[in-house]
């Protein structure tokens, strides 16, 4: 259930809308691209590679270690026209985005009014991001030094979108998108939450909205920043999937091609990277570990149950998994990120022995790339993250 006040709003912004499909707004909107495919999934723009200490490492050869990581493939790149009004659009998809946010900090619910009332360069139909459009104009060379601002990368194009540190909480980054986690309730299993980006970190979590899970008003927090955009609704993170009876699923919608059933078996990042180069799945010899735009352009967040994914066509051996992606995580390089499609856990503190699915199951985290699992103590000022170190593997490759 919502509270009366959102349900209100919804209403109105419902009639708001259909007036505005009958009377043209400010300024016409935009056409979407006609693309064959039906959205565009850009490269995340790491070109660095690393080891698993951390290590700058020249390009690895084919025959060497770590080949296959996130900068050794190159996508489409990210592409961007600052209108010089406010807004800046992301040419690859047709979205419209706010150039600068307000800084400053919504709860879940009352980010939906800021929206409504924007009217930044003239446009009146701005909207909450899904948290795939607002991954889209995430940034993978981003790296966060909480003690030299000025040596920080956000993880976001800074020359096209403009991006304030918090001075006093420069983790604190965190901007809504209009997901809401709904396969049950975080941190103490009875919270509701919604997903957001932080482009200081480089993490997907589920953050409090305000509400408990069933509904009834819950503990108000600091909130979260926004970036509005613009643009057609439910077609970029639209998935067409098709089952080749091979072994494998096609996506459409991407171009991508993706193991439909992982080996059962867990791997630390060196492993996972070797898996794929050898692998010869359906007799292709081009798999390759997943960047962490393209695996995470496979969660479902709309289903209601684990595993984050449509079961229609994809397999998981345990429900509560993690995958690798073949991206290293900035702040920490020693680490690479991964996406849960089973629950992304944490816990209060360091010395807290309970943990809750703090983060949702679609959360990206990081996980370390190598060693053991107690030499490591992946926390913040916050939580405590789970680590594993090992983790499962889906392979992909680009449709022929």
């Amino acid at each position: 259930m919502y509270p009366i006040k959102y349900l209100l709003r919804l209403a109105t912004f419902g009639i708001a809308l259909f007036f505005m499909g009958c009377i043209s707004t400010k300024k016409k909107k935009e056409s979407q691209p006609n693309n064959d495919i039906r959205f565009v999934l850009t490269d995340t723009g790491q070109d660095r590679f690393y080891d698993d200490q951390g290590n700058s490492i020249s390009q690895p050869t084919e025959d060497g270690e770590y080949y296959g990581q996130d900068a050794q493939y190159s996508g489409t790149p990210s592409s961007y026209r600052d209108n010089g009004d406010g807004t800046v659009t992301d040419l690859n998809t047709g979205l419209m985005w706010q150039k600068t946010s307000d800084n400053e900090r919504y709860n879940f619910y009352d980010a939906f009014t800021y929206v409504e009332e924007l009217e930044t360069g003239g446009y009146t139909d701005w909207r909450m991001p899904t948290i795939k459009e607002l991954y889209s104009i995430s940034n993978f060379n981003g790296e966060l030094h909480p003690r030299n601002l000025s040596g920080s990368q956000p993880y976001l194009d800074t020359a096209y979108f403009d991006f304030e540190y918090d001075r006093r909480m420069p983790f604190a980054g965190q901007y809504w998108s209009s997901t809401k986690y709904v396969k049950g309730g975080i941190q103490d299993k009875n919270i509701e939450g919604a997903f957001g980006f932080n482009f200081a970190d480089g993490h997907i979590k589920a953050y409090e909205t305000g509400l408990y899970f069933n509904g009834t008003e819950g503990v108000r927090n600091p909130g979260c920043l926004v970036r509005a955009v613009r643009g057609t609704e439910n077609v970029y993170g639209v998935n067409d999937f098709v089952d080749n009876n091979d072994g494998t699923i096609s996506d459409k919608a991407t171009g991508l091609m993706w193991q439909k059933v992982d080996d059962g078996k867990t791997y630390d990042w060196k492993g996972a990277l070797e898996y794929a180069k050898n692998s010869h799945l359906a007799s292709y010899s081009d798999w390759r570990l997943p960047n962490t735009k393209e695996l995470q352009s496979i969660v479902d967040y709309e289903k209601k149950t684990i595993p984050a994914i449509d079961e229609n066509f994809f397999n998981c051996t345990e429900k509560d998994s993690w995958f690798w992606t073949s991206t290293t995580q900035g702040d920490f390089k020693y680490t690479a990120c991964y996406i849960a499609f089973g629950k992304a856990y944490s816990k209060d503190n360091s010395k807290a022995k309970e943990y809750y699915d703090w983060h949702g199951a679609g959360a990206q985290r990081s996980d370390p790339k190598s060693g053991n699992v107690e030499d490591y103590l992946m926390e913040s000022i916050n939580a405590a993250d789970s680590v594993r170190i090992r983790n499962y593997v889906r392979l992909v490759r680009n449709i022929d």
